[in-house]
Protein backbone atom coordinates (compact mmCIF):
# COMPACT_ATOMS: atom_id res chain seq x y z
CA UNK A 1 0.00 0.00 0.00
CA UNK A 2 0.80 3.15 -1.28
CA UNK A 3 0.51 6.42 1.39
CA UNK A 4 -1.69 8.14 -1.10
CA UNK A 5 -3.85 5.03 -2.19
CA UNK A 6 -6.96 4.51 -0.65
CA UNK A 7 -8.57 1.57 -0.18
CA UNK A 8 -12.09 0.69 0.48
CA UNK A 9 -13.92 -2.89 1.18
CA UNK A 10 -16.83 -3.84 -0.27
CA UNK A 11 -18.71 -7.02 -1.16
CA UNK A 12 -20.96 -7.58 -4.00
CA UNK A 13 -22.77 -10.98 -5.02
CA UNK A 14 -24.77 -12.49 -8.12
CA UNK A 15 -28.05 -14.80 -7.10
CA UNK A 16 -28.04 -18.44 -5.83
CA UNK A 17 -29.96 -19.07 -9.05
CA UNK A 18 -26.63 -18.45 -11.64
CA UNK A 19 -26.78 -17.28 -14.80
CA UNK A 20 -28.45 -14.29 -16.88
CA UNK A 21 -29.86 -12.72 -13.45
CA UNK A 22 -27.37 -13.19 -11.33
CA UNK A 23 -24.73 -11.49 -13.90
CA UNK A 24 -26.72 -8.57 -14.06
CA UNK A 25 -27.15 -8.49 -10.27
CA UNK A 26 -23.38 -8.45 -9.71
CA UNK A 27 -23.22 -5.83 -12.28
CA UNK A 28 -25.86 -3.52 -11.05
CA UNK A 29 -23.90 -3.64 -7.53
CA UNK A 30 -20.48 -2.98 -8.91
CA UNK A 31 -22.00 -0.15 -11.04
CA UNK A 32 -23.85 1.81 -7.78
CA UNK A 33 -20.85 0.99 -6.10
CA UNK A 34 -18.41 2.96 -8.45
CA UNK A 35 -21.08 5.83 -7.96
CA UNK A 36 -20.07 6.23 -4.86
CA UNK A 37 -16.64 5.31 -4.57
CA UNK A 38 -14.50 6.03 -7.79
CA UNK A 39 -11.96 3.64 -7.70
CA UNK A 40 -9.36 3.23 -10.51
CA UNK A 41 -8.12 -0.53 -9.73
CA UNK A 42 -9.79 -3.37 -8.12
CA UNK A 43 -8.36 -6.29 -6.10
CA UNK A 44 -10.48 -8.75 -6.95
CA UNK A 45 -10.99 -11.39 -3.82
CA UNK A 46 -13.40 -14.50 -4.25
CA UNK A 47 -13.70 -18.11 -3.08
CA UNK A 48 -12.58 -19.80 -6.14
CA UNK A 49 -15.92 -21.12 -7.68
CA UNK A 50 -17.22 -19.11 -11.28
CA UNK A 51 -13.99 -16.89 -11.21
CA UNK A 52 -14.29 -17.30 -15.64
CA UNK A 53 -17.50 -15.68 -14.86
CA UNK A 54 -16.90 -13.00 -12.72
CA UNK A 55 -13.48 -11.77 -13.87
CA UNK A 56 -14.79 -10.13 -17.36
CA UNK A 57 -17.59 -8.63 -16.35
CA UNK A 58 -15.75 -6.47 -13.55
CA UNK A 59 -12.92 -5.93 -15.91
CA UNK A 60 -15.70 -4.34 -17.74
CA UNK A 61 -16.04 -1.66 -15.36
CA UNK A 62 -13.04 -1.30 -13.72
CA UNK A 63 -9.37 -2.62 -14.32
CA UNK A 64 -8.45 -5.60 -12.10
CA UNK A 65 -4.93 -5.17 -10.32
CA UNK A 66 -4.80 -8.87 -8.84
CA UNK A 67 -7.08 -11.56 -8.12
CA UNK A 68 -6.88 -13.47 -4.54
CA UNK A 69 -8.35 -16.89 -4.07
CA UNK A 70 -9.49 -18.17 -0.57
CA UNK A 71 -11.00 -21.07 0.68
CA UNK A 72 -14.10 -21.75 2.84
CA UNK A 73 -14.20 -24.74 4.68
CA UNK A 74 -14.39 -26.65 1.17
CA UNK A 75 -12.13 -27.30 -1.83
CA UNK A 76 -13.42 -25.24 -5.16
CA UNK A 77 -14.51 -28.55 -6.88
CA UNK A 78 -17.23 -29.65 -4.35
CA UNK A 79 -18.52 -25.86 -4.50
CA UNK A 80 -18.43 -26.41 -8.22
CA UNK A 81 -20.03 -29.84 -8.65
CA UNK A 82 -22.59 -28.83 -6.12
CA UNK A 83 -23.51 -25.61 -8.14
CA UNK A 84 -23.70 -27.55 -11.41
CA UNK A 85 -25.84 -30.59 -9.70
CA UNK A 86 -28.72 -28.15 -7.83
CA UNK A 87 -28.09 -26.48 -12.10
CA UNK A 88 -29.48 -29.34 -13.72
CA UNK A 89 -31.59 -30.59 -10.80
CA UNK A 90 -33.15 -27.43 -11.61
CA UNK A 91 -33.20 -27.69 -14.83
CA UNK A 92 -35.22 -31.10 -14.81
CA UNK A 93 -37.59 -29.37 -12.39
CA UNK A 94 -38.46 -26.48 -14.60
CA UNK A 95 -37.74 -27.46 -18.12
CA UNK A 96 -40.89 -29.36 -19.54
CA UNK A 97 -38.60 -30.72 -22.26
CA UNK A 98 -36.47 -32.70 -19.57
CA UNK A 99 -39.03 -32.93 -16.48
CA UNK A 100 -41.47 -35.26 -18.30
CA UNK A 101 -38.67 -38.13 -18.62
CA UNK A 102 -36.86 -37.08 -15.01
CA UNK A 103 -39.75 -36.42 -12.99
CA UNK A 104 -43.14 -37.96 -15.23
CA UNK A 105 -41.61 -41.71 -15.45
CA UNK A 106 -40.89 -41.88 -11.50
CA UNK A 107 -43.85 -39.85 -11.45
CA UNK A 108 -45.95 -42.68 -12.46
CA UNK A 109 -44.21 -45.39 -11.51
CA UNK A 110 -45.13 -44.10 -8.01
CA UNK A 111 -48.82 -43.77 -8.70
CA UNK A 112 -48.85 -47.05 -10.18
CA UNK A 113 -47.35 -48.36 -7.16
CA UNK A 114 -50.10 -46.78 -4.77
CA UNK A 115 -52.76 -47.80 -6.59
CA UNK A 116 -51.79 -51.52 -6.57
CA UNK A 117 -50.89 -50.97 -3.12
CA UNK A 118 -54.49 -50.08 -2.32
CA UNK A 119 -55.75 -53.57 -4.47
CA UNK A 120 -55.17 -56.75 -2.63
CA UNK A 121 -52.13 -59.05 -3.93
CA UNK A 122 -51.66 -56.71 -6.90
CA UNK A 123 -48.51 -55.30 -5.71
CA UNK A 124 -46.80 -58.14 -6.33
CA UNK A 125 -47.30 -57.54 -10.47
CA UNK A 126 -45.31 -53.93 -9.84
CA UNK A 127 -42.02 -55.66 -11.14
CA UNK A 128 -43.71 -56.67 -14.54
CA UNK A 129 -45.42 -52.71 -14.75
CA UNK A 130 -42.17 -51.29 -14.29
CA UNK A 131 -40.58 -53.57 -16.95
CA UNK A 132 -43.70 -52.39 -19.21
CA UNK A 133 -43.56 -48.67 -18.31
CA UNK A 134 -39.94 -48.74 -19.10
CA UNK A 135 -40.13 -50.88 -22.21
CA UNK A 136 -42.66 -48.09 -23.92
CA UNK A 137 -40.91 -45.66 -23.18
CA UNK A 138 -37.12 -46.63 -24.47
CA UNK A 139 -39.36 -48.35 -27.70
CA UNK A 140 -41.10 -44.90 -28.18
CA UNK A 141 -37.90 -42.95 -28.12
CA UNK A 142 -35.69 -45.44 -30.10
CA UNK A 143 -38.05 -46.09 -32.72
CA UNK A 144 -39.14 -41.94 -32.82
CA UNK A 145 -42.39 -42.43 -32.36
CA UNK A 146 -43.07 -40.11 -30.24
CA UNK A 147 -41.36 -37.40 -33.57
CA UNK A 148 -43.55 -39.20 -35.57
CA UNK A 149 -46.56 -38.37 -34.25
CA UNK A 150 -45.65 -35.10 -33.91
CA UNK A 151 -44.83 -34.73 -37.46
CA UNK A 152 -48.09 -36.03 -38.27
CA UNK A 153 -49.99 -33.97 -36.03
CA UNK A 154 -47.82 -31.12 -37.77
CA UNK A 155 -48.66 -32.18 -41.07
CA UNK A 156 -52.44 -32.96 -40.28
CA UNK A 157 -52.53 -29.03 -38.80
CA UNK A 158 -51.10 -27.61 -41.82
CA UNK A 159 -52.84 -29.96 -44.81
CA UNK A 160 -54.46 -28.15 -47.69
CA UNK A 161 -57.18 -30.51 -49.88
CA UNK A 162 -56.13 -30.99 -53.09
CA UNK A 163 -58.16 -29.71 -55.80
CA UNK A 164 -61.35 -31.86 -56.36
CA UNK A 165 -60.21 -33.78 -59.68
CA UNK A 166 -57.39 -34.90 -57.62
CA UNK A 167 -59.25 -35.70 -54.66
CA UNK A 168 -61.48 -37.77 -57.20
CA UNK A 169 -58.86 -39.47 -58.76
CA UNK A 170 -56.94 -40.50 -55.23
CA UNK A 171 -60.26 -41.70 -54.16
CA UNK A 172 -61.07 -44.18 -56.82
CA UNK A 173 -57.46 -44.88 -56.97
CA UNK A 174 -58.01 -46.30 -53.83
CA UNK A 175 -61.10 -47.68 -54.17
CA UNK A 176 -59.65 -49.88 -56.89
CA UNK A 177 -56.74 -50.95 -54.89
CA UNK A 178 -59.30 -52.43 -52.07
CA UNK A 179 -61.36 -54.35 -55.27
CA UNK A 180 -58.29 -56.04 -56.49
CA UNK A 181 -57.36 -57.25 -53.12
CA UNK A 182 -60.42 -58.35 -52.14
CA UNK A 183 -59.94 -60.28 -55.20
CA UNK A 184 -56.97 -61.88 -54.99
CA UNK A 185 -58.32 -63.23 -51.54
CA UNK A 186 -61.63 -64.41 -53.42
CA UNK A 187 -59.66 -66.22 -56.09
CA UNK A 188 -57.60 -68.24 -53.51
CA UNK A 189 -61.18 -68.62 -51.44
CA UNK A 190 -62.53 -70.19 -54.53
CA UNK A 191 -59.17 -71.88 -55.43
CA UNK A 192 -59.54 -73.46 -52.19
CA UNK A 193 -62.98 -74.70 -52.13
CA UNK A 194 -62.91 -76.40 -55.44
CA UNK A 195 -59.54 -78.01 -54.94
CA UNK A 196 -60.91 -81.27 -53.36
CA UNK A 197 -59.43 -83.12 -51.88
CA UNK A 198 -56.28 -81.24 -50.64
CA UNK A 199 -52.61 -82.64 -52.02
CA UNK A 200 -50.79 -83.75 -49.67
CA UNK A 201 -47.03 -84.28 -51.49
CA UNK A 202 -45.43 -82.00 -54.25
CA UNK A 203 -46.64 -84.54 -56.96
CA UNK A 204 -50.37 -84.07 -56.13
CA UNK A 205 -49.68 -80.69 -56.20
CA UNK A 206 -48.05 -79.93 -59.35
CA UNK A 207 -51.46 -81.85 -61.14
CA UNK A 208 -53.44 -79.53 -59.11
CA UNK A 209 -52.02 -76.79 -59.97
CA UNK A 210 -53.64 -75.90 -63.08
CA UNK A 211 -57.08 -76.42 -61.85
CA UNK A 212 -56.28 -74.43 -59.22
CA UNK A 213 -54.83 -72.00 -61.27
CA UNK A 214 -58.07 -71.86 -63.01
CA UNK A 215 -60.42 -71.62 -59.70
CA UNK A 216 -58.23 -68.51 -58.59
CA UNK A 217 -58.46 -66.55 -61.85
CA UNK A 218 -62.16 -67.81 -61.81
CA UNK A 219 -62.59 -65.86 -58.49
CA UNK A 220 -60.81 -62.73 -58.82
CA UNK A 221 -60.98 -61.48 -62.46
CA UNK A 222 -64.45 -59.36 -62.18
CA UNK A 223 -63.71 -57.55 -59.11
CA UNK A 224 -59.96 -56.91 -60.12
CA UNK A 225 -61.60 -55.76 -63.73
CA UNK A 226 -63.77 -53.85 -62.12
CA UNK A 227 -61.23 -51.96 -59.72
CA UNK A 228 -58.35 -51.25 -61.91
CA UNK A 229 -61.19 -50.06 -64.00
CA UNK A 230 -62.65 -47.89 -61.58
CA UNK A 231 -58.85 -46.52 -60.80
CA UNK A 232 -58.21 -45.93 -64.63
CA UNK A 233 -61.92 -44.15 -64.35
CA UNK A 234 -60.93 -41.64 -61.83
CA UNK A 235 -57.84 -40.85 -63.71
CA UNK A 236 -59.85 -40.25 -66.54
CA UNK A 237 -62.02 -37.41 -64.60
CA UNK A 238 -58.70 -35.94 -63.83
CA UNK A 239 -57.13 -36.02 -66.97
CA UNK A 240 -60.48 -33.65 -68.08
CA UNK A 241 -60.20 -31.22 -66.00
CA UNK A 242 -56.53 -30.85 -66.55
CA UNK A 243 -57.30 -31.16 -70.71
CA UNK A 244 -54.63 -33.95 -70.78
CA UNK A 245 -54.06 -35.23 -74.01
CA UNK A 246 -53.93 -39.00 -72.07
CA UNK A 247 -57.22 -38.43 -71.92
CA UNK A 248 -57.97 -39.99 -74.52
CA UNK A 249 -55.40 -42.87 -74.23
CA UNK A 250 -56.72 -43.91 -70.62
CA UNK A 251 -60.42 -44.27 -72.16
CA UNK A 252 -59.01 -46.57 -74.70
CA UNK A 253 -56.99 -48.29 -71.73
CA UNK A 254 -60.21 -48.66 -70.01
CA UNK A 255 -62.47 -50.71 -72.83
CA UNK A 256 -59.38 -52.59 -73.15
CA UNK A 257 -59.26 -54.20 -69.74
CA UNK A 258 -62.79 -54.73 -69.74
CA UNK A 259 -62.69 -56.77 -72.74
CA UNK A 260 -59.60 -58.53 -70.71
CA UNK A 261 -62.08 -60.39 -68.41
CA UNK A 262 -63.06 -62.10 -71.37
CA UNK A 263 -59.70 -63.19 -71.86
CA UNK A 264 -59.08 -64.22 -68.35
CA UNK A 265 -62.48 -66.11 -68.05
CA UNK A 266 -61.08 -68.30 -71.48
CA UNK A 267 -58.36 -68.75 -70.00
CA UNK A 268 -59.34 -70.00 -66.74
CA UNK A 269 -61.75 -72.83 -68.40
CA UNK A 270 -58.66 -74.21 -70.15
CA UNK A 271 -56.97 -74.76 -67.26
CA UNK A 272 -59.57 -76.23 -65.45
CA UNK A 273 -60.92 -78.16 -68.71
CA UNK A 274 -57.84 -78.66 -70.93
CA UNK A 275 -58.07 -78.88 -74.45
CA UNK A 276 -56.75 -78.21 -77.97
CA UNK A 277 -58.34 -77.69 -81.15
CA UNK A 278 -61.38 -75.65 -82.15
CA UNK A 279 -63.52 -78.37 -81.79
CA UNK A 280 -62.81 -77.90 -78.16
CA UNK A 281 -65.43 -75.14 -76.93
CA UNK A 282 -63.31 -73.98 -74.36
CA UNK A 283 -60.31 -73.27 -76.87
CA UNK A 284 -62.20 -71.90 -79.45
CA UNK A 285 -63.59 -68.96 -76.57
CA UNK A 286 -60.32 -68.09 -75.34
CA UNK A 287 -58.79 -67.66 -79.52
CA UNK A 288 -62.07 -65.73 -80.37
CA UNK A 289 -61.88 -63.51 -77.31
CA UNK A 290 -58.39 -62.82 -77.71
CA UNK A 291 -58.97 -61.97 -81.34
CA UNK A 292 -61.74 -59.38 -80.52
CA UNK A 293 -59.42 -57.68 -78.01
CA UNK A 294 -56.79 -57.33 -80.24
CA UNK A 295 -59.64 -55.67 -82.59
CA UNK A 296 -61.16 -53.30 -79.63
CA UNK A 297 -57.39 -52.33 -78.99
CA UNK A 298 -56.87 -51.54 -82.75
CA UNK A 299 -60.54 -49.86 -82.60
CA UNK A 300 -59.56 -47.63 -79.71
CA UNK A 301 -56.64 -46.81 -80.88
CA UNK A 302 -57.72 -45.47 -84.12
CA UNK A 303 -60.98 -43.73 -82.59
CA UNK A 304 -58.24 -41.93 -80.17
CA UNK A 305 -56.67 -40.39 -83.20
CA UNK A 306 -60.05 -39.33 -84.95
CA UNK A 307 -61.40 -37.76 -81.48
CA UNK A 308 -57.85 -36.03 -80.70
CA UNK A 309 -57.37 -34.70 -84.49
CA UNK A 310 -61.19 -33.35 -84.03
CA UNK A 311 -60.92 -31.68 -80.30
CA UNK A 312 -57.15 -29.84 -80.55
CA UNK A 313 -58.99 -26.93 -79.28
CA UNK A 314 -60.05 -28.34 -75.73
CA UNK A 315 -57.01 -30.65 -75.41
CA UNK A 316 -53.41 -28.11 -73.80
CA UNK A 317 -50.29 -28.95 -75.53
CA UNK A 318 -47.47 -29.83 -72.84
CA UNK A 319 -45.42 -26.52 -73.05
CA UNK A 320 -48.73 -24.42 -72.07
CA UNK A 321 -49.52 -26.19 -69.19
CA UNK A 322 -46.18 -26.17 -68.16
CA UNK A 323 -46.22 -22.30 -68.18
CA UNK A 324 -49.76 -22.41 -66.21
CA UNK A 325 -48.54 -24.46 -63.92
CA UNK A 326 -45.28 -21.97 -63.15
CA UNK A 327 -48.18 -18.84 -62.92
CA UNK A 328 -50.10 -21.07 -60.49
Amino acid sequence: KQPEEVFEVATISGTELGGVSADRKLVAELSKLLQSFNANEVILVTDGYSDEAVLPLVESRVPVSSVRRIVVKHSESIEETAALFSRYLRLMWENPRYARMALGIPGLLFLLFGILYLIPGAVNYYLIAIVLILGVVLLVKGFGVDRGVRNFYKWAKEYSPPPLPVQISNYTVIAGILCVAVSVYLGVANATSNVTPVPTDLAGWISALPTAAGFFIKGLMDLMVVGISIALFGRSIRLYFERDTRLLRNVALVVSIAWFRWILDGTANILIKPGVGLDNPEFSNLVFAIIVGILIAIASVLLVIVIHRSTKDFFQEPEVKAEENGKS
